[in-house]
């Protein structure tokens, strides 16, 4: 009974607020990358990355580059999920895309004081639908089953800032911002469903969830002259978990059938979660390129306990043999970069990420997810002679392959006697992410 009226409060309140975007347990950051450079070199290099998007990766690393910078981008996620199962008329379950528009903007601050120590700051925006969806949602049960991570995430929004503590040593921190919204919803029903006397308001507020990350060049550190560290770098990296969540308190009154005061209906859900991540990452640089990789440890454990609360996907319902089960991963990432010449410079990058779904049978939820296998591939165009700019207009492409290889699960559906009918269904799907942006130095 609890299900059905948080189904009902939230057909009720929901079309007020927002339109529908299936929710995502990933984010663009981590799914994908947020610039073509991220995305081309499967976020191997993204904690040396100088643009804006070192506020996620590394905040640090926003010292790296002196100048300003405004960029524009836009990214699109071509992604087919399938669910092969027998009787079914197609495997395909989702092949919704998934598309941002991006900015990002970083600067020196330090001409604000009267302190001689730089201070850098960056932001980076990305939103949904290339600008035309920033906060909707759907979070939900399913009988046929439904992708852990690749849905939707209309909003990201992350700023920060950095500063070099001394020679071979930066830190930063930056907030990466979620939405914790609430809806409230008065209102009078007839029988045939007509509505009086209504009254709805929402409340959206902020969240922050802190990043922090170091660098450090040990040649700069320890050596006065030349050294077996020259060309090195190695960068920490700590983001805390985030999760946007909504809740919704709905009473309504229905002539006739529910007297004053009404029935009273309160739902809570989580509609995106990003796990608390310990990253780290070391480069080399030589002449004209680099390599790279970085290791990530993401504690996806925690995900259990926010499904606790969940009214929605309803875990305390269920034994504790049956509730969904989460593990903590380990992802590799290796990248290399290489400058053709003065105009051209190509990238690219791997990654295998395991799945953090440990439960291949969750019941009523349904939730896919499988290993990846991460490609990337990228090329950055530097047009010197722009006449009036002061520093060369940088242009970035990128494309990334995301395989996500085959595994079985049981899904479970409960009909309205009570009966539960196992299915066995596999898992599977192809993503191609295309990217461009365009950046001016200042």
């Amino acid at each position: 009974m609890r299900k059905q009226k948080s189904r009902l409060s939230l057909a009720i309140a929901l079309p007020f607020v927002w339109g529908s975007a299936q929710a995502s347990m990933g984010n663009l950051g981590t799914t994908y990358g947020l610039m073509p450079g991220d995305i081309a070199t499967a976020q191997a290099l993204s904690m040396f990355n100088e643009q804006a998007s070192a506020t996620y990766y590394n905040p640090s690393y926003l010292t790296a580059d002196e100048r300003g910078e405004m960029t524009a981008g836009i990214l699109h996620a071509d992604q087919e999920l399938r669910a092969a199962r027998s009787g079914a008329n197609s495997d395909v379950l989702s092949d919704s895309p998934s598309q941002h528009v991006l900015l990002g903007f970083k600067t020196n601050l330090a001409s604000l004081t009267r302190a001689e120590q730089p201070l850098y700051l960056g932001l980076v925006l990305g939103v949904e639908k290339y600008g035309k969806e920033m906060l909707a949602f759907k979070s939900e049960t399913s009988e046929t089953g439904q992708f852990l991570q690749f849905g939707r995430e209309p909003l990201f929004l992350n700023v920060g800032g950095a500063a070099p503590l001394m020679d071979g040593l930066s830190v930063g921190a930056s907030a990466r911002v979620t939405l914790e919204a609430a809806a409230n919803l008065q209102a009078v029903s007839e029988l045939n469903g007509e509505t009086t006397q209504e009254r709805l308001s929402v409340n959206a507020e902020p969240s922050l969830k802190a990043i922090l990350g170091a660098t450090i060049t040990p040649a700069e550190l320890f050596c006065e002259s030349d050294c077996f560290w020259d060309g090195w770098e190695m960068a920490l990296a700590y983001r805390t978990k985030s999760a946007a969540s909504t809740s919704v308190d709905s009473n309504v009154i229905v002539n006739q059938t529910i007297p004053d005061p009404g029935l009273t209906i309160a739902v809570s859900t989580i509609d995106s979660f990003q796990p608390e991540t310990f990253a780290l990452g070391v480069q080399y640089k030589g002449d004209h390129w680099r390599v790279g990789g970085s290791v990530e440890q993401q504690r996806w454990s925690e995900l259990r306990d926010e499904f606790a609360s969940d009214t929605i996907k309803d875990q305390e319902s269920l034994s504790p043999a049956e509730r969904i089960q989460f593990s903590d991963i380990i992802i590799p990432r290796l990248g290399a970069e290489y400058q053709l010449n003065q105009n051209f410079i190509v990238s690219s990058g791997i990654a295998y990420e395991e799945s953090p779904l440990d439960s291949t049978r969750n019941q009523e939820l349904n939730y896919f997810d499988t290993d990846k296998a991460v490609f990337g591939l990228g090329l950055t165009a530097l047009y010197n002679r722009t006449r009036i700019l002061s520093y060369p207009v940088r242009l970035d492409l990128s494309y990334q392959y995301q395989r996500l290889l085959e595994r079985d699960f049981t899904t479970v559906s409960v009909d309205s006697s009570g009966r539960t009918t196992d299915s066995s269904v596999v898992a599977d799907g192809d993503i191609h992410v295309f990217s461009g942006s365009i950046t001016l130095k200042f």
